[in-house]
């Protein structure tokens, strides 16, 4: 079995596949036309790659050994030649358009970029939180468009993120009452007025019960009257993910005080909603 570490393109092949997947076919080889040495050996696999993963390689690490082995024994050129493939200039950008053309594809455009990233901030962002995965949706969907993904993908990652963050704090706090606002607020006042236990309840929200005792089981009833009093509203976050909602609670659990009192209010109040959400 052969690994094959391309972004986009399954990891795992045999033998067989890496044959059926890598070999120059029928107009394969009118593409190939009467291109020589390096040139010869790039353009294939430059092909065969952006058919596999709807993208070109960014350059020869990404290009598995076995394939190249593959290709160059196709196009009778020695492997060792790809180390002269320029990456860069005017012969691979024409390289690229080709195949491009071949494959009914285009490339893209500050106008999809705002589209893509448009789109992951509705779609994917409120149930996947990890940017690899963000990533892979990205491509899936330049694939289905037929379009050449964008070499700034982590450009629109974070503006999907940061319109997305954007959208659901806006939500949340449209959801929070004026007692409710003022109650979340009083969690980060310097001086905020103590529970029973000696602490605040930010402190408690972020602290580790401890060991079950009389003393621990009184400081949660304590803790659980100081929440229920903020009054969030039930249907706070019905419409969101259960592992969005937890993220965003971690996120306040590392926060200082000082921390959430710099950030912009809707987030503060957000992150403060969904420390407190997990006790109602």
């Amino acid at each position: 079995m052969i690994r094959l570490l391309l972004p986009g393109v399954r990891q795992e092949w045999s033998t067989e596949d890496l044959i059926g997947s890598w070999t120059l076919v029928g107009e394969d080889w009118r593409l190939v036309g009467n291109k020589s040495g390096a040139t010869r050996l790039g353009f294939s696999l430059l092909l065969k790659f952006f058919e596999l993963g709807g993208r070109f390689p960014t350059g020869p690490e990404e290009l598995p050994a076995a394939a190249v082995a593959y290709m160059a024994d196709q196009v009778k050129v020695d492997p060792a030649l790809l180390d002269t493939y320029r990456w860069s200039g005017s012969t691979i950008e024409y390289h690229r358009a080709q195949v491009r053309d071949a494959c009914g594809f285009r490339e893209s455009s500050r106008s999809d970029e705002d589209k893509l990233a448009s789109w992951l901030a509705a779609e994917v962002c409120p149930v996947e939180l990890r940017d690899e995965q963000l990533r892979q949706a990205l491509l899936i969907r330049c694939r289905a468009e037929r379009i050449e993904p964008p070499g700034r993908i982590d450009r629109i990652i974070g503006s999907a993120r940061t319109t997305f963050e954007k959208r659901f704090c806006d939500r949340t706090v449209s959801r929070l009452s004026e007692l409710s606002i003022d109650r979340l607020n009083n969690l980060v006042t310097i001086g905020a007025a103590a529970l029973a236990s000696g602490r605040n309840l930010l402190a408690e929200l972020k602290s580790d019960p401890g060991k079950v005792s009389l003393e621990t089981l009184l400081r949660e009833v304590d803790k659980l009257a100081a929440v229920r009093a903020l009054e969030l509203p039930p249907d706070l976050f019905a419409d969101t993910s259960e592992k969005l909602v937890h993220a965003w609670r971690a996120r306040a659990a590392r926060s200082f005080p000082s921390d959430l009192r710099d950030m912009p209010e809707p987030t503060m109040l957000t992150l403060l909603a969904a420390l407190c959400w997990w006790i109602c």
